[in-house]
């Protein structure tokens, strides 16, 4: 594939490849970035409106958990991975042995 600005200059698949994993990799950063500005946002807000010292603390800690689950994708996908993979369970099957059809009438009572 040659470009529009230099036709002797061929793009090869893996530079592609890396261009895309370097943009991957600055939107991630760019996501955690954001979002520890929210945290930050968050906890300052939360100090705003309850001037308290637990509801601060709550807020801090579900931020950190909120950034410690972006920071970490990889390590819960592979959690929720595995507890959701079908490992074919067993499954047993018991067989009655046909009695007959069911007694009705005076000869069917049970005492």
């Amino acid at each position: 594939m040659h470009t529009l600005s230099n036709p002797d200059h061929v793009v090869l698949a893996g530079d592609i490849l890396d261009w895309a994993n370097t943009k991957t990799g600055q939107v991630r950063t760019l996501v955690l970035t954001v979002a520890t500005l929210m945290a930050i946002v968050a906890v300052l807000m939360a100090w705003w409106k309850t001037r308290s010292f637990v509801g601060t603390l709550v807020a801090f800690v579900l931020a950190a958990l909120v950034l410690w689950g972006i920071s970490n994708l990889s390590v819960l996908k592979d959690k929720v991975g595995s507890e959701i993979e079908d490992k074919g369970a067993a499954v047993s099957v018991v067989h009655v042995a046909d009695a007959g059809p069911a007694a009705t009438g005076e000869a069917g009572r049970l005492s």
